[in-house]
């Protein structure tokens, strides 16, 4: 999938989770990601918030990096 569909997609999970504390946020993005997203998909997207985490919202970068370990 192209890096930026997958930012796109990522930032739209992170958006339906805005009306939460980001650190809620984060924790139901990283929780969605597990549940519905592919590992191949997982693993792109932890790549891509190592090349450039600029094109992730705030929330989105933090269930990202959660999903590292």
């Amino acid at each position: 999938m192209s890096p930026e569909r997958l930012a796109y997609m990522a930032n739209q999970i992170g958006r339906f989770f805005a009306h939460r504390p980001e650190h809620a946020a984060a924790a139901d993005i990283a929780d969605h990601l597990r549940k519905f997203w592919e590992p191949r998909m997982r693993n792109q997207i932890i790549t891509m918030l190592g090349e450039d985490s600029g094109q992730f919202d705030p929330a989105v970068r933090k269930a990202v990096e959660s999903l590292r370990t």
